[in-house]
């Protein structure tokens, strides 16, 4: 069945098709008699509006682009829910894209983004960093960065504090007994890593440990580096106590690395990590993390897309706060470490 138009409905209500588009559109300029009778009948011919023509009038396609390194990642997932949620109340619809964590492609996406005519874009956990003001210069729609903020004057960012929650965390581990910490980081240079790292070496520099670099080492955020990165740790001597993660993921890699050489989570070292992924309730032992409000920032990067696609002013930086989560992989160290 053909779908009804504008001039369909301006036959069968026998006014103007300009009459019929104000009338839809809630114009005050129309009748209100007339109003409800072609509204009565666009209900019951099932007419739809066109995306597709409603843009060429607005210059608007009610469309958010949203770049993420690879949906498979339970952070992204949680992030891109909070933006669908938001979106679909401001009514926008969202197109998703993975960069599989390669700035060039991460670059390329957010320019096809731009051709596709959307009216704002997001990009989660962004690889291109401090190199984006340039890119966001030449960008002619916003752009917000959630997870990864380089203040410029074409940047607005949604994240968390990342080093305060850091340092939450290193307090609890170093008010547990511990003093052989490990940090097992992004090498990838996040700026959600710099931070992190930054708030593990002020919380052991402000319990007069200082930091001992032997026990700093890199993976990619995935569980096998992550794993990889603990067996090194391992081999050291004197060996942490403890090793706090740069995310959960690297986490379960720890935890797996750890088991298999025969050693107890926490018993003989403890392990924590940053996000508080739904994974983290269900390891073995249950993770002890910082959480992220994943859902809220996504709908905050969105509301702060709003904004600006509206015209409207928004603050460039938004930070939220994270929640230390204590579980079983942490416990105060053997008295013979």
């Amino acid at each position: 069945m053909k779908r009804a138009s504008i001039k369909d409905i301006a036959r069968l209500a026998n006014v103007s098709h300009s009459t019929v588009s104000r009338a839809l559109a809630g114009s005050s300029l129309v009748n209100p008699e007339t109003a409800g009778k072609i509204r009565k009948i666009a209900e019951q011919t099932g007419y739809r509006p066109s995306a597709a023509a409603r843009s060429l009038v607005t210059s608007r396609s009610a469309t958010i682009g949203v770049v993420v390194t690879t949906i498979a990642d339970p952070f992204a997932a949680e992030v891109v829910l909070g933006i669908e949620d938001a979106a679909n109340e401001h009514n926008y619809s969202v197109i998703l894209a993975n960069s599989n964590a390669l700035p060039e492609r991460e670059v390329k996406v957010v320019r096809s983004f731009e051709e596709r005519r959307v009216d704002g874009i997001i990009v989660t956990s962004s690889r291109v960093g401090a190199t984006y003001a340039e890119t966001l210069s030449q960008t002619q729609v916003p752009i917000v960065l959630l997870n990864n903020q380089h203040p410029s004057e074409f940047m607005h960012s949604v994240m968390i504090d990342n080093f305060e929650a850091s340092r939450e965390l290193m307090r609890y581990l170093i008010g547990l007994g511990h003093r052989r910490i490990a940090y097992i980081g992004d090498r990838y240079g996040y700026q959600s890593d710099t931070e992190r790292f930054g708030g593990y070496r002020a919380a052991l520099e402000g319990a007069g440990l200082g930091l001992n670099k032997s026990y700093v080492m890199l993976g990619d955020g995935k569980p096998e580096e992550g794993g990889e990165a603990a067996a090194a740790l391992l081999e050291l001597r004197p060996r942490p106590t403890a090793i706090f993660c740069y995310n959960d993921m690297t986490a379960l890699g720890a935890l797996k690395a750890i088991t298999e050489r025969g050693l107890r989570v926490p018993a003989d070292i403890s392990v924590a990590g940053f996000d508080d992924l739904f994974l983290a309730r269900y390891s073995f032992p249950p993770l002890t993390t910082v959480r992220q409000p994943m859902r809220e920032m996504g709908r905050l990067a969105l509301e702060t897309l709003v904004q600006l696609c509206d015209g409207g002013e928004s603050q460039p930086f938004v930070q939220v706060a994270g929640e230390l989560i204590v579980r079983e992989s942490t416990a105060p160290p053997k008295e013979d470490s």
